[in-house]
């Protein structure tokens, strides 16, 4: 971490020479927003489905268990990742106040006002599936549902917008704590050993010694299942000490890396080291935990701390690996992938009563996995594209979610 004025030259010569790099972490942003519809899309078809999700499909695939595992693996970590570096990039360039302003728009507003309408909207699509899974009669007792006190919260896949926010609090507090002591002499040795501590991030075991905190989260979490990886917050306003630390280093980690970005040089030399090691170590994890999912708690010994680090390596290794990819091959600005990059949002808050609402309707139908997949997939992109372009984009709602837009101008790029 450097002092505020070189974090500033850092910033300005983003914006004017290395612009590149906001086109490729935008990409790897709406990737991993993406990446959550196919991850719920897929869950109906993973055996045992009956006993985590709503719905169950009678096709089971063999295939979509390790593609599950993967993906769940390294895109939480990454998304938060990318949101400290944007967060970071937010404050310095809106100030404190602007910061606040921004934040409450796009991250508190959408919580508050669109999960009562989501919820509401996935309560829908459970009744539809228990409707249709019983042939057409709702069954005389429905199973207990939340509490709705604060350790039995239904945030659903929502859960990521109340962790950003509690993200927020204290990387702003420090960031004015530390820019109101820029003079003092601890802090100007705190400068200099962040600097090389960043720079180190760029060695080959970089992934293995960040691994080693969320391993000993992962390893402390009492009856963790080990296949679901890091445990989410999203039935709780509390999150675990898993979820802190996996996801609080990654937001930490990308906040810093906006004022160290020469990190980026030495990740996109190394990525194809990086997703070779990643899918290495995922390979291995899944080997450990097996190609299906696994409801029960990991045993608590050795076995169960090697699969934790393993499993953290891996998913440092995937935030590495891509972050260079992309930066090294979407540097350019495509209007495609700008548009998907701003409709990812909208997508992943609005996708899962579809997803769920779609999977109910295949369920019952005798039609390959693969097709009814790519149903759910197809119709739940559609018809958030759809409403994304014409209720969203140019709206009121659009300027909360992703900032006003030109129409004219837009449409004419």
């Amino acid at each position: 971490m450097h002092s505020i004025t070189h974090t500033r030259t850092q910033h300005t010569a983003l914006t004017t020479s290395s612009t590149d790099r906001l086109h490729g972490l935008d990409a790897l942003r709406a990737f991993a927003l993406l990446l959550g519809v196919l991850l719920h899309a897929s869950m109906s078809f993973l055996p045992g489905a009956q006993f985590f999700w709503v719905v169950s499909d009678h096709e089971k695939s063999a295939v979509l268990g390790p593609v599950f595992f993967m993906i769940h693996v390294f895109r939480m970590p990454l998304f938060f990742m990318l949101a400290g570096f944007f967060a970071h990039m937010g404050l310095q360039k809106k100030g404190v106040s602007g910061f606040i302003k921004d934040r409450g728009r796009r991250i508190a507003l959408p919580l508050l006002t669109g999960w009562p309408l989501i919820f509401s909207a996935i309560i829908a699509a459970v009744v539809l599936a228990a409707w249709i899974k019983s042939g057409g009669n709702l069954p005389r007792q429905s199973p207990p549902g939340p509490r709705f006190t604060p350790d039995s919260f239904p945030l659903a896949h929502l859960w990521f917008l109340y962790m950003l926010l509690l993200l927020y609090i204290p990387s702003v507090a420090l960031w004015v704590l530390w820019r109101s002591q820029q003079t003092s002499g601890m802090v100007r040795w705190l400068n200099k050993a962040g600097t090389l501590i960043m720079a180190s991030l760029t060695g080959w075991a970089a992934p293995f010694l960040l691994a080693l905190p969320v391993a000993l989260a992962l390893f402390y979490t009492p009856y963790w299942i080990n296949w679901f990886g890091v445990p989410t917050p999203d039935q709780s306003l509390y999150p675990g000490r898993a979820a802190w630390v996996s996801f609080g280093m990654a937001f930490g980690l990308g906040w810093l890396l906006w004022s160290e970005q020469s990190v980026f040089n030495g990740w996109k030399k190394r990525w194809t080291w990086h997703l070779l090691m990643a899918f290495s170590l995922t390979s291995y994890c899944l080997l450990l935990a097996g190609m299906v999912p696994r409801l029960m708690p990991a045993p608590h010994d050795l076995n169960k701390l090697l699969y934790a680090f393993l499993y953290a390596a891996a998913a440092w290794h995937f935030c590495f690996g891509l972050t260079g990819l992309g930066l090294c091959y979407l540097t350019q600005y495509k209007p495609v992938l700008r548009y998907i990059a701003d409709a990812s949002y909208w997508i992943y808050l609005m996708h899962l009563p579809l997803v769920m609402a779609t999977q109910a309707c295949v369920s019952r139908s005798d039609w390959h996995w693969l097709f009814k997949l790519t149903v759910i997939m197809g119709s739940t992109l559609l018809l958030t594209l759809l409403s994304y372009h014409w209720l969203v984009r140019y709206t009121w709602l659009g300027a909360v979610l992703n900032g006003k837009r030109a129409q004219r101008t837009d449409r004419a790029r």
